[in-house]
């Protein structure tokens, strides 16, 4: 039976990135210090895996490093165990209830102020930071995609942003090469969203919440 998962970048006031910070920034956290996430992480940044069409055959069908390699990446980009919770709906205690879907997707009024990717049977994420790469994917703040900033914090990082998903005609059309997603019409591209996302809340002042989970 498959998954389905989504990726969303959603702007925000800073009142409400506030409200936000003591659900979600714990869980991030949790899912960097999780046990050998970092170690994932270091090992892609030092192993960038190759052409996706080669993962199964012959680069991951053969066993030893490569095969671990690969799964390595994909444990990496799965939705973190902590951060999900926030779909599925978390509790602080005293009858306190957060849930992603309702406290944050349902309060966007806008569709400029939201990016979403859903996929089926894949992770929006995985598809990024592979076509990405290693070098570019770590410039961007949070963990894996997750990330909770203040108006502030947008605006200091936008730069870093700017160097990660500001591609050359040549450097996107590899990186385009590398994303196995299937986008219907008018649905925007996972290379395109988050740097929109970025530009548009530095120029408005807003922060910015990130989030990969599954969603069925």
């Amino acid at each position: 039976m498959g998954i389905t998962s989504a990726w969303s970048i959603t702007a925000h006031d800073d009142a409400f990135v506030a409200s936000l910070a003591p659900w979600l920034l714990p869980l991030i956290a949790a899912d960097r210090d999780a046990p050998g996430a970092r170690a994932r992480w270091e090992r892609w940044q030092r192993e960038p895996l190759p052409d996706f069409r080669t993962w199964w055959e012959p680069f991951g069908s053969s066993g030893g490093a490569e095969a671990d390699a690969l799964d390595s990446f994909h444990q990496l980009t799965l939705a973190g165990d902590h951060v999900q919770k926030l779909y599925d709906g978390l509790g602080q205690g005293q009858g306190d209830t957060f849930s992603l879907f309702t406290d944050v997707w349902d309060r966007v009024e806008g569709e400029e102020d939201i990016f979403l990717s859903v996929q089926s049977k894949e992770f929006a994420l995985r598809a990024f930071l592979h076509a990405t790469g290693p070098r570019r994917a770590g410039l961007l703040p949070g963990w894996c995609g997750c990330f909770l900033l203040t108006s502030g914090q947008v605006r200091a990082t936008l730069p870093a942003v700017e160097r990660a998903l500001g591609f050359t005609p040549r450097e996107r059309a590899e990186a385009d090469d590398q994303d196995w997603l299937f986008y219907g019409d008018g649905e925007e591209s996972v290379l395109d969203g988050p740097l929109r996302m970025w530009r548009q809340a530095a120029a408005d002042g807003r922060g910015l919440c990130g989030a990969s989970v599954i969603i069925y």
